[in-house]
């Protein structure tokens, strides 16, 4: 069981992107769910969250960039004006208040995004 990220991909700079991630074997309809980033030599970040409601918070580098939507089967990440700052590997989880040990059974491999200047 685990999240399961794809749609990372190549783009240049000023591009568009749009990550999906799916729960194999995992409900999470009712969970706040995050997108992540960790860009090599870097800490894993938090990049946005929704509440099972759909209310949303960004994180400053991304906010006016970045939308978050879910329904009941995925969580989405749409990227827009991409920048080279923003190539990490892309991971969906939990979001707080869901405890990181509930987390830390669930992380996928991620998607990786690379944005070309």
């Amino acid at each position: 069981e685990q999240f399961v990220e794809s749609g990372g991909t190549l783009v240049q700079a000023g591009g568009s992107l749009r990550l999906s991630c799916a729960g194999s074997g995992i409900v999470f309809g009712g969970i706040p769910m995050a997108w992540y980033r960790q860009a090599p030599g870097k800490q894993r970040e938090l990049v946005a969250d929704i509440t099972n409601t759909g209310s949303t918070n960004y994180a400053e580098s991304v906010e006016g960039r970045v939308t978050i939507t879910r329904d009941n089967a995925r969580v989405y990440l749409q990227m827009n004006s991409l920048k080279p700052d923003d190539t990490a590997v892309y991971y969906c989880n939990a979001a707080a208040p869901v405890p990181s040990s509930w987390r830390d059974k669930y992380w996928g491999q991620g998607t990786q995004v690379t944005v070309s200047a």
